[in-house]
């Protein structure tokens, strides 16, 4: 190469503001979606959302155009999509707009099952009618009645359901193959719950965002003394009865390494992790009062109170009490759970609807007054 060529500064990259994330159970995709959120207001995008006063998008039916609010309306011009739903490709994509960025999260089966086991206790019958985890898996059959299977979702292949394919097929080779590389088809990135700074960077560099767009504080995670522990013939157990699961993380783990080695480097992506990390600590001496999320009975502002369910305590986050107003309105968005999140995107972005009912106080009164 001539020395002219290599003085031709790389061109930057313009961040993608149609993105689809394909949100999965119990792999820190509430995080995701408050990242997708966000950066949606930030630059005033147009955000899929539920319809009427769901805030799922049909899950855990297959996906349907129609399930979006106003599409009948708006069209093909939606630019983010993240709230749950059974992916369905052609649907979604009746929805989206031809160069949209899909991307999704999965999670090691191992952890994500005794997760679900612990959230789902009350809705899965064969999560209820066992005394624990441990119990369920030294024989799921016993438990896992193939009639109950709409409400037993989560307790078997829960990430190869959502991703819109059968969660109780036979695990045959072939079959598996050719759904690994229909997911591939269909999304441009698979991030990996387990090392998820690193997705972050991941995230931020495929999508050419700013570190500030995937700053996080985790969100809907539980306290420590509801997890329970596996035995190793447990774990054991998970890789067999969800084999489908355990193939998809395996090759998407493989993938995400791979992916990360040919783009940024692990150099690369250590320093910036270190540098999110440090970010995300400066952010939180900055919002919350404590320096950690805080159990359920100690969330002082109510309208802040995560959605709670089966036997996990979901924690959540106190602000400090005399943030300035610009920096109060950053840290409530960061901190806002899931359902209060949906609920007020919604308020502003269908003002003449009737708005979601959350039964809980309103911090949108105050969110308004831009």
């Amino acid at each position: 190469k001539s020395h002219k060529e290599l003085l031709i500064p790389p061109t930057p990259c313009h961040a993608k503001t149609n993105v689809m994330f394909l949100k999965t159970h119990k792999t820190a995709s509430s995080t995701v979606l408050n990242i997708m959120f966000r950066f949606a207001e930030r630059y005033n995008l147009t955000i899929a959302l539920p319809a009427d006063q769901l805030f799922h998008l049909g899950y855990p039916r297959t996906f349907l155009a129609h399930f979006v609010e106003g599409f009948e309306t708006i069209g093909q011009n939606y630019n983010i999509m993240c709230n749950h739903l059974r992916f369905n490709p052609l649907e979604v994509k009746k929805v989206m707009a031809a160069n949209t960025f899909y991307f999704s999260i999965l999670r090691n089966p191992i952890p994500l099952l005794e997760s679900s086991y612990i959230y789902y206790k009350n809705n899965v019958p064969a999560f209820r009618s066992s005394k624990n985890v441990n119990e369920f898996l030294a024989s799921p059959t016993k438990y896992y009645h193939p009639a109950d299977y709409r409400e037993n979702i989560y307790a078997r292949n829960i990430m190869w359901f959502d991703f819109g394919y059968d969660n109780n097929a036979e695990d045959d080779t072939r079959y598996t193959q050719a759904i690994l590389e229909e997911i591939e088809q269909n999304f441009h990135l698979i991030l990996i719950a387990d090392y998820f700074d690193e997705s972050m960077i991941l995230l931020k560099h495929a999508l050419c965002w700013d570190l500030d767009d995937v700053i996080y504080f985790k969100l809907n995670s539980r306290s420590q003394d509801t997890v329970q522990t596996l035995t190793p013939e447990s774990e054991e157990q998970i890789k067999a009865w969800c084999s489908l699961d355990w193939k998809l993380y395996l090759h998407f783990n493989q993938s995400f390494w791979r992916r990360i080695e040919e783009t940024i480097g692990l150099e690369v992506l250590e320093k910036e992790v270190d540098h999110l990390r440090t970010r995300q600590k400066e952010l939180m001496e900055t919002c919350l009062s404590e320096q950690e999320a805080v159990r359920k009975d100690h969330i002082r502002n109510k309208a802040l109170l995560p959605f709670q369910s089966g036997a996990a305590n979901i924690l959540g986050y106190n602000l400090k009490q005399d943030l300035d107003n610009r920096t109060l309105r950053i840290c409530q968005k960061m901190v806002m759970p899931e359902l209060q999140y949906t609920s007020y995107l919604y308020t502003v972005q269908h003002p003449h609807k009737k708005r979601k009912e959350l039964g809980l106080p309103l911090l949108w009164t105050s969110l308004q007054e831009k």
